[in-house]
């Protein structure tokens, strides 16, 4: 695991205002935070010429007023930043990404091996797509590699009601 100061060591996930999460997407949850937080790359950029206190970093995610929430602090809970984006670029991405998890965890219980495989790599594709639309959104806010946004959009997922 890297040590690096340009990473997350926390996420918190406020999901309160949600309904409860499916046996499902509570896994994928879990399985992305605990990837995360083995490996990822997250940088925040100086703004107006202002330095930005070292990381690592602590992520709170959350969705706010149908905005996506990143409330970033440093490892002893001093607030470094936060910023929201919208949702809306992310909707049909996350949409598709449901439909396309539920056809893969319906092929799992009845369908031979090849079908399966047909059907995850869709599913990356879609997750891929998430992940290059979060790094966009997130130009000028905070750095990311793709691995890093793949776990993020899992999060994202997670967050957007379906």
């Amino acid at each position: 695991m890297s040590q690096s100061a340009n990473r997350l060591c926390r996420i918190d996930i406020d999901d309160s205002a949600l309904p409860p999460p499916t046996p499902e997407i509570e896994q994928d949850r879990r399985v992305a935070v605990f990837d995360l937080l083995e490996d990822n790359s997250f940088t925040l950029p100086g703004r107006e010429g202002q330095a930005v206190p070292a990381g690592p970093y602590a992520l709170a995610l959350a969705v706010r007023e149908k905005r996506l929430v990143f409330d970033i602090a440093t490892e002893s809970g001093d607030k470094v930043a936060e910023f929201h984006l919208s949702l809306g670029p992310f909707r049909q991405t996350v949409k598709d990404y449901f439909q396309i998890c539920t056809s893969y965890f319906d092929a799992v219980k009845r369908l031979p091996p090849a079908q399966i495989e047909a059907i995850d790599m869709a599913r990356r594709g879609i997750h891929n797509e998430g992940a290059r639309t979060l790094q966009e959104r997130l130009e000028g806010k905070a750095e990311v590699d793709i691995d890093t946004a793949r776990r993020l959009f899992t999060l994202i997922c997670a967050l957007v009601p379906e």
